[in-house]
């Protein structure tokens, strides 16, 4: 495999698993919302760095979509290894 196609495939990677995971995270959000509203939240967060913050709602959502986004990269990753693999076997 060529040395430009694995420079390329790291963008892909990066920004469509970022933003294919963070969009299920978010998904996985507003699921929790409707089922548990907020739950055992004591507050629901929003600005500056209580947006991050796990005990309050919309931290735990923020950091379930950062997850989500990671897992997302690894498994676009290990399926475009793959791929240039058997890409490789065919040439």
């Amino acid at each position: 495999m060529s040395t430009k196609k694995k420079s390329l495939s790291i963008w892909l990677i990066l920004v469509s698993g970022m933003l294919t995971g963070m969009g299920n995270g978010s998904v996985f959000g507003a699921t929790l919302m409707c089922l548990m509203g907020r739950g055992g939240f004591s507050n629901w967060g929003g600005s500056a760095w209580m947006a991050y913050d796990p005990s309050t709602f919309t931290g735990f959502i923020d950091e379930a979509m950062i997850v989500f986004g990671i897992a997302f990269c690894g498994i676009l990753y290990v399926g475009l290894n793959r791929h240039y693999k058997l890409e490789g076997d065919a040439a």
